[in-house]
């Protein structure tokens, strides 16, 4: 192995990190492993089968190798659609070690949506899992720069599995050089028009928050295991299910399925993680389930959430019911996991905790000045995991990367206790179920409706105070809102958009609210709930 590890001590304030100039992710997230006499232990547990850390080690190894067999070099892109299996680790890691940069996709997507990221991102590559070769074969014929596909799983033959990439590889093989500065891997976060951003990360950020929240925060160690339901393809479970494991040789549960209740039970039941990692709006659900299992059935020592603010009757429930509580937090694709949260034994129900160490956070006005305890004032924060830029995208990334300064997007306070409450965003995207969604797109999709003439869309509580999407429409001539009108509005949206981003009530009006120069007043409408 080419490269040094990280060290890391956590016993000083702030944690001391120190990452050599000459670094790969990869083989540090493995390779600690090895040097710690963790290799015969397992790394993860799919839905089929079951790796161990040297196992991993060879098998990234030589996936790293077929990539550079086929072509693909140092920093170009490797496009990852696939469902959570080992496959998903196995070729994200692989591509990191032979530094080519995989770009870490949204298996929830829509068509179009793949065509933007692929053409945006100019992947020569793209690993994909079976089901989804009827959505790529198109794309490989329409996107120019899109070369090659390889299915991470069975497949008919049209295309290079992934086991004969690896098949190919060679296991002594060691990637070209790389530093902790290098490109590593990019994640495309939603943007306030709907249009994605390919959000650059370099090689110390995945080392970084492991560090900081896994190991600070979570106190996570080689005898935890840990399930997340929030899916690799998001920064959130990314962290909780492949750099925070992989850094401390804890065992990971992956699941390929949709994380409904009754799949999330399976796995915490037959698998008995110590450690969950799940958003709001499943923790409700979860918790509505007469099947929902207890504290006897179950071996968590801590639960995780993340996405949007957890209402406190959330936090009391789960914990009554399984014994442990939740770490609450936020963080972002740009800072990669949670820099804001509280602690297993400082969890203070409605709020989101304190400054993960590590990270300086501010709460500024719109000059940029920070704004008294107890007002509300948008939230900026410094660490040492923030990505470098939007990729093709100079002036947002101007507006977001301000020097050593991050800008969220998001509004808190700061009450007595110094604890930060969540207080909204500062534009109008909504989080439903932990991802973004842009009121704008779905205005612009429900427009397409014979029906509709005008839409906004503004987010609204549900039953469990968590937020979803709710639209406010002008009919055209000869159409009347009624129940039938809201449901046939409904499936046009799923079959038009990633299915998370329908509203969920409709409200029929004869106009919306205005400026002057006839933008929509969205805030006008939140008003009436």
């Amino acid at each position: 192995m080419r490269y040094q590890l990280s060290t890391v001590d956590l016993d000083q304030t702030p944690p001391s990190i120190s990452i050599p100039r000459e670094y790969n992710a990869a083989y540090d997230l493995i390779g600690r492993n090895l040097d710690s006499g963790r290799g015969d232990r397992i790394a993860y547990i799919d839905d089929n089968e079951e790796i161990t850390f040297s196992e991993l080690d060879v098998k990234t190894t030589r996936i790293g190798s077929g990539l550079t067999k086929m072509g693909l070099s140092q920093e170009q892109r490797l496009f990852l659609c696939v469902v959570d299996s080992i496959d998903w680790p196995a070729a994200f890691l692989g591509a990191i070690k032979a530094g080519i940069v995989p770009i870490a996709a949204n298996t929830l997507l829509m068509p179009d949506d793949y065509r933007y990221m692929l053409e945006d991102s100019r992947a020569k590559v793209a690993v994909i899992s079976p089901h989804f070769i009827d959505v790529f074969t198109p794309l490989l014929k329409e996107v120019e720069t899109l070369e090659s596909l390889i299915i991470a799983g069975d497949s008919d033959g049209s295309f290079t599995r992934l086991s004969a990439v690896e098949s190919s590889g060679d296991p002594g093989f060691v990637g070209p050089a790389t530093t902790a500065d290098d490109p590593c891997f990019w994640l495309y976060s939603s943007g306030s028009t709907g249009s994605p951003k390919g959000t650059v990360h370099i090689h110390s950020s995945m080392m970084y928050t492991a560090a900081l929240f896994a190991q600070g925060v979570l106190k996570l160690t080689e005898e935890d295991r840990v399930f997340s339901a929030a899916k690799l393809f998001f920064a959130y479970g990314l962290g909780n299910a492949l750099s925070f494991p992989l850094s401390c040789g804890a065992s990971t549960v992956l699941m390929a399925e949709r994380p409904t209740p009754d799949a999330v039970f399976k796995r915490l039941i037959d698998h008995q993680p110590t450690v969950f990692c799940g958003v709001p709006t499943l923790y409700a659900a979860m918790l509505a389930s007469s099947d929902m299992p207890g504290e006897k059935d179950l071996n968590l020592r801590i639960s995780t959430s993340a996405g949007e603010a957890l209402p406190e009757d959330l936090l009391s429930r789960w914990t009554t019911k399984v014994g442990s509580g939740i770490v609450d937090g936020i963080g972002s694709t740009e800072m990669l996991h949670i820099y804001l949260s509280n602690a297993i034994d400082d969890i203070q129900a409605g709020s989101t905790g304190r400054p993960v160490p590590g990270y300086d956070i501010k709460l500024v006005d719109a000059d940029g000045a920070e704004v008294p305890q107890g007002e509300i004032g948008d939230l900026v924060v410094k660490g040492p995991s923030s990505a470098i830029m939007y990729w093709n995208k100079r002036q947002k990334s101007v507006d977001t990367f301000k020097g050593e300064w991050t800008h969220s997007g998001d509004k808190f306070s700061v009450n007595e206790a110094g604890y930060y409450v969540y207080a909204g965003r500062t534009d109008d995207m909504l989080k439903v179920s932990g991802i973004y969604v842009s009121p704008a797109e779905v205005e612009a999709t429900l427009v397409k409706h014979p029906s509709v003439l005008e839409a906004a869309v503004v987010g609204a509580n549900d039953e469990n105070q968590l937020i979803k999407p709710k639209a406010y429409l002008v009919l055209n001539k000869g159409f009347e809102g009624n129940e039938a009108l809201s449901q046939e509005l409904k499936d046009f949206i799923k079959e038009n958009l990633a299915p998370h981003k329908y509203p969920r009530w409709f409200v029929y009006v004869e106009d919306l609210p205005k400026t002057a120069t006839g933008k929509i007043q969205r805030f006008k409408l939140r008003e009436l709930d």
